[in-house]
């Protein structure tokens, strides 16, 4: 959840990524590893898993592995959660 909630302003969280923009390209897969303090392999599973439920979208270029969130797929799935659970959104 953490990982969603910093790449919904990369351009904030982000800003001193030299390679791309992270808002037009998205986020580095080594920056949110430092940013949580945590290893890139580690990092690297949890955007697989989040990938896997299609929250993320990564696109390689060159040797870097660049994420940004699904927009659509995180507004499906919160309809989703809304009319399952009968959340009262107000």
């Amino acid at each position: 959840m953490n990982i969603l909630r910093v790449l919904d302003d990369p351009g904030r969280h982000f800003a001193h990524q030299e390679s791309a923009d992270p808002v037009e390209i998205g986020v580095c897969v080594q920056l949110l590893a430092e940013h949580f303090g945590v290893s890139q392999p580690t990092m690297s599973r949890h955007v697989e898993l989040l990938k896997r439920a299609n929250f993320l979208s990564a696109r390689r270029r060159q040797k870097w592995t660049y994420c940004s969130r699904n927009e659509a797929a995180l507004r499906d799935y919160n309809e989703w959660l809304v009319a399952t659970l009968k959340l009262k959104v107000e």
